[in-house]
């Protein structure tokens, strides 16, 4: 694809974000309808083109974190269409006055939320993302610019063919969500650099990813990092709900960036706790990996200095034996992502003291991590979940695809000609 197209199909996008700004509540509404109802007509298609991605991924040695992001499976595919009803059944974000304020000389200020443009989202292997970021985008008025891995390219072209189909039933062009086909680095380069066209760009994927955007990007960006969640179990928690909470976070599913990484157990309850704990997840097949005081408790591989960075999108799971709150703290804010953390907690005072210490985008008391989650916060969808404090933080749905502008409505005020009014009178 020659260097210019990804600039004429940004242009093209751009125009096209116009006419879906343009769009009323019902009408964006409808085509998101439309929208699910093609996703399901197109099952069969989409399944197909899926399974032959998985074929290329599994040729190439793709590990298993890799290749269960990339899986669609009947029951995936049926979530994400509903994924994309239940974003058409929510407010509609655009127009919306969140303030409004009259000073004293008149003028009536208002804070309205507007669509942002063109959004580009760049992401590796997860095909719903291709689904939920351009049902977002249009909920919000804007065009949306997808560039998908290569490991989920049919699927993702397969995807596109059924949102297309609804975007031509509703009269909206079908550049409104673009997706780029070219995959190679220099075309993502390109992209990046088009400070003139795309408004922001989301990078959902690996640190790799997220690295390489960064270092190129020349747009406004929000980076999504890696989730390296904690679980801590203070010394008043209902052991049997932090168990439910430490297998749900863990097990249920351990490629989801929500998924939990590291285990914090109070000294106090560590000697009761962990070898529940351990017994239940060996069940299960998960490696441990301990400090010195749980491994004195349970059978674990000794952790390294890395370990307590990491993000295993697997079955393993860093665990220590803290002495305190304050120290599980300390653990957190030196290792963690700003991602999502949970406490495990009969104390008020000490969910209290977590929830306030820490600035992760997300913190759960008595909840698990798995929550964490766009679809499940009542966002309907989400586009990433953002632990850059910008705009956005934490996870983000259509309204964090807007902004707020001023709008000022006055009866003819001036600030400079405050006179004029007199002068007239007098002439």
């Amino acid at each position: 694809m020659a260097e210019t197209s990804i600039r004429a199909q940004v242009l093209a996008c751009r125009d096209a974000a116009q006419v879906v700004a343009a769009l009323s509540t019902d009408a964006k509404n409808a085509l998101l309808r439309e929208m699910a109802d093609a996703l399901e007509a197109d099952a069969g298609a989409i399944l197909a083109a899926n399974a032959e991605d998985l074929r290329a991924a599994e040729a190439k040695g793709t590990g298993s974190a890799m290749l269960d992001r990339l899986k669609l499976d009947p029951q995936r595919l049926a979530g994400i269409a509903l994924a994309l009803r239940e974003v058409a059944a929510l407010p509609d974000p655009v127009g919306r006055v969140t303030r409004r304020d009259v000073r004293p000389n008149g003028i009536a200020i208002e804070r309205m939320r507007v669509p942002l443009g063109v959004i580009a989202m760049i992401y590796e292997a997860r095909p719903n993302v291709t689904a939920d970021a351009a049902a977002l985008c249009i909920k919000a008025g804007n065009g949306v610019v997808l560039r998908g891995g290569s490991e989920a390219i049919r699927t993702n072209v397969a995807i596109l063919g059924a949102l297309e189909r609804a975007l031509r039933a509703h009269r909206v062009p079908v550049a409104a969500i673009t997706l780029i086909r070219e995959l190679s680095r220099e075309a993502m380069v390109e992209l990046l650099q088009l400070n003139d066209l795309i408004d922001l760009a989301i990078p959902r994927g690996g640190e790799g990813l997220i690295r390489f955007v960064a270092e190129h990007a020349r747009v406004p960006m929000i980076k999504h990092y890696k989730g390296v969640c904690h679980l801590y179990v203070d010394a008043s928690a209902d052991l049997d709900l932090a168990l439910d909470l430490l297998l749900d976070g863990k097990v249920a599913r351990p490629s989801a960036c929500n998924a939990l990484e590291t285990l914090l157990v109070h000294a106090d309850i560590a000697p009761d706790f962990l070898p529940r704990a351990a017994a239940m997840l060996r069940q299960r097949g998960v490696e441990l990996r301990g400090d010195p005081g749980s491994c004195a408790l349970i059978d674990a591989k000794s952790a390294t200095d890395d370990d307590w960075d990491a993000e295993f999108l697997d079955l393993i799971l860093a665990v220590r034996v803290v002495d305190s709150l304050d120290e599980a703290i300390a653990h957190i804010r030196r290792h963690g992502s700003d991602h999502t953390e949970v406490i495990a907690t009969a104390d008020e005072a000490a969910a209290a003291r977590f929830v306030h210490a820490l600035r992760s985008a997300v913190v759960m008391v008595n909840a698990s991590s798995r929550f964490s989650d766009g679809g499940e916060l009542g966002l309907g969808a989400e586009i990433g979940i953002s632990p850059t404090r910008l705009h956005a933080y934490g996870p983000m749905g259509a309204e964090s695809l807007t902004i707020e502008r001023f709008v000022v409505r006055g009866v003819g005020q001036t600030r400079n000609l405050r006179n004029t009014l007199h002068e007239r009178e007098t002439l």
